[in-house]
């Protein structure tokens, strides 16, 4: 099977509305909403760095464009397409089938159609970048947070990395605890709805991929603001709870991979119902820097930090 029988084979499909042009030609053609603002966003995936060889391949391409509609989630955008850049060791029409099947399942389920990019022999990569929409001045953006904000936190935080720490081998679970946090790992949900509902409502976004400690951090630094989160009330399964209370907090404040929106809002807000949890975890102040402190109010000292690619 050569490159464009592959391409034509699992990936093309027929071009949809807002789509005049899609996989197939040198570029895709796209018809913009007018007065509408593009929001566009990249992330990498690769082997051995990303997720493990073993990862079933439907799961892998949920996956791949789940942490990029994550993105377009943190800035309350409405996808519209996405391109798919596909480094392959060989043709493994087996691997194929199962990649775009769960790829091309979640682009169906969010109306975001695969609209063109590239394929070639090497080591498994993979790099998307997603396309979305939002009405002028109402992107969310990690820049507005206020003194006296509120700190939201959707779902659950810290499967993905409990899971993670079953696969290195320095924690034990068995039957359906380890199949509840390999799923969070493996196939995270992307709060698209949730997203576009905070438009108008929360005052900072972002999606929580590298750890809340340094994700949160990120809207702390553009809003020129510093906060206070209580460990306690973080969001955790039961098959989290059941862990020693160290781990428990390491995997909540800096596990990552959870792909959950952490947002701001003014007290009191009323916030969206779109069937996903929300847990208030903690207030914006004025003094920089971010303190996590227990239920009693009291200083927790972790010396975590979230995931640096390339940190020392």
């Amino acid at each position: 099977m050569g490159e464009f029988d592959l391409i034509r084979r699992y990936f093309q499909r027929p071009a949809v509305a807002g789509v005049e042009v899609g996989v197939g030609d040198d570029c895709a053609v796209l018809v913009p909403t007018p007065g509408a603002r593009w929001l566009v966003s990249s992330d990498m995936l690769v082997e051995g760095r990303h997720f493990l060889s073993t990862v079933d391949a439907a799961r892998l391409g949920h996956k791949a464009l789940a942490v990029n509609l994550s993105d377009l989630a943190a800035c309350g955008a409405t996808p519209r397409g996405f391109t798919l850049a596909l480094a392959l060791p060989r043709a493994d029409e087996a691997w194929l089938a199962g990649f775009s099947r769960g790829l091309l399942a979640l682009a169906d389920a969010h109306g975001c159609p695969l609209i063109g990019g590239d394929t070639t022999q090497g080591p498994l990569n993979i790099c998307i970048t997603v396309f979305g929409e939002a009405p002028p001045g109402q992107a969310l953006l990690r820049s507005g947070a206020r003194v006296g904000d509120e700190i939201w936190v959707s779902g659950r935080l810290g499967d993905a990395r409990l899971a993670l720490e079953v696969f290195r081998g320095t924690v034990a679970l068995a039957g359906d605890g380890f199949e509840v946090v390999r799923a969070a790992m493996e196939c995270p949900t992307p709060r698209v709805a949730l997203g576009q509902a905070l438009r108008g409502i929360a005052t900072a976004a972002v999606d929580v991929s590298d750890g809340l400690l340094g994700d949160l951090g990120h809207i702390l630094s553009a809003s020129g603001v510093g906060a206070r989160v209580e460990v306690d009330a973080l969001p955790r399964s039961a098959v989290l709870a059941a862990q020693p209370q160290a781990l428990q907090r390491e995997c909540g404040l800096a596990g990552g991979d959870d792909y959950e929106l952490v947002f701001t809002a003014p007290r009191g807000a009323a916030l969206p119902d779109v069937g996903v949890a929300l847990t208030r975890i903690g207030v914006i102040e004025a003094d920089p820097g971010l303190r996590v402190v227990d239920a009693r109010g009291t200083a927790v000292a972790h010396g975590l930090r979230s995931f640096d690619h390339f940190a020392a």
